[in-house]
């Protein structure tokens, strides 16, 4: 099939070009043998280039159609090189595929995948646990105010996790400490979402805290907690019983014992911290639970009607209660982790584990 138009027969010079590159260029065995063939007639002093630099000293009124065909010349000599390059890399490919052996049955390469960290995988779990309870999740800032991080939980103000030893303050531009720090638990949540709505809430808010610790086994200065609450009416501490040792046996198993003791917080009364039966020894004592056969997992308590005057809530119309967890915490007993450090190196040995 020709492949030189029929106007470049026109011109006999033209013409004998077209000839000559249509030879070279389908004449070429290999892409390197094209590429020659593409700088003898488009380089910057080939064939086809010096042709059309002529255009120039012709008379003007040969100019127009001179120009025309030497640009037709042009265009039909690119579009031929691209397509013997496609065949030639074509064959080039057929040819490999042809001299190699492929054992589709073989399985393919492990390519290393990402998963989640422990602490993430923590939270979402008591997520889940607690959705399915009928549960919320709502966060705030980490940056928080002293309002709602101590003052509307009715803390004291001679409490003395207010005092620059125990609580990371923010320092204003002259340096001196604002009512503004970094949120040594997520319980400020719970305030800011009672002044925003009304009863029946069942909200749970995990998220980072911050605290003025030296790290070791049992403390970080940041840690994740989960802090949980409900407010109805005729809420009683038997409900709250319910729901953690719900919880417990959800998150630890079914075996697990849960026990209360009393204790005190200032936003809770009466307040208790709980306890889970150790998941070494189950509960007949072991070094991990220092022989006494129980390990405490969280705090919780009866909303103190106090708070509740902070947020406009009517404690002879409503009540609640409250609890956090540490998840460091929860994740250290569930799967036996002997220092909480360990969650924070980035230890892939560690981190593959889970």
């Amino acid at each position: 099939m020709a492949r030189i138009p029929s106007e470049l027969m026109d011109d006999p010079r033209i013409a004998e070009i077209a000839r000559e590159a249509e030879a070279r260029i389908f004449g070429a065995e290999d892409p390197e043998e094209l590429e020659r063939t593409r700088v003898w007639l488009l380089g910057r002093k080939g064939t086809v280039t010096a042709l059309i630099a002529e255009v120039g000293s012709l008379p003007e009124e040969y100019r127009p159609e001179a120009g025309r065909l030497r640009n037709l010349l042009k265009k039909t000599l690119e579009g031929w090189l691209v397509e013997r390059k496609a065949e030639l890399e074509e064959a080039v490919l057929r040819d490999a595929l042809e001299g190699e052996y492929h054992d589709l049955t073989l399985p393919g390469r492990f390519v290393p995948r990402g998963r989640e960290h422990l602490v993430s995988g923590t939270i979402r779990e008591i997520e889940d646990i607690f959705i399915g309870l009928g549960y919320e999740v709502a966060e705030g800032p980490e940056v928080e105010l002293e309002y709602y991080n101590f003052t509307a939980l009715n803390t004291p103000e001679d409490h003395p996790s207010r005092s620059l030893t125990d609580t990371l303050y923010v320092a204003g531009p002259d340096g001196r400490v604002e009512d503004v720090l970094l949120r040594c638990h997520t319980s400020p949540v719970q305030v800011r979402v009672m002044e925003s709505r009304k009863p029946p809430l069942f909200i749970i808010s995990p998220g980072k805290a911050y605290r003025r610790d030296v790290p070791d086994a049992s403390h970080t200065p940041m840690f994740h907690q989960v802090e949980g609450f409900a407010v109805d009416r005729d809420i009683t501490f038997a409900d709250l019983k319910g729901t953690l040792e719900s919880f417990c046996r959800a998150m630890f198993g079914e075996e697990r014992r849960v026990r209360f003791r009393p204790h005190f917080f200032p936003f809770t009364e009466p307040s208790a911290e709980v306890d889970v039966s150790c998941i070494i020894c189950g509960g007949e004592g072991c070094r991990l639970c220092k022989n006494t056969g129980w390990l405490e997992i969280l705090g919780c308590g009866m909303i103190d009607p106090n708070v509740f005057g902070y947020v406009g809530y009517d404690p002879e119309e409503f009540s609640g209660f409250a609890f956090g967890m540490g998840v460091e915490r929860i994740a250290m007993l569930k799967y036996r982790i002997p220092d909480i450090r360990m969650m924070f190196e980035n230890d892939l040995r560690f981190l593959r584990q889970f």
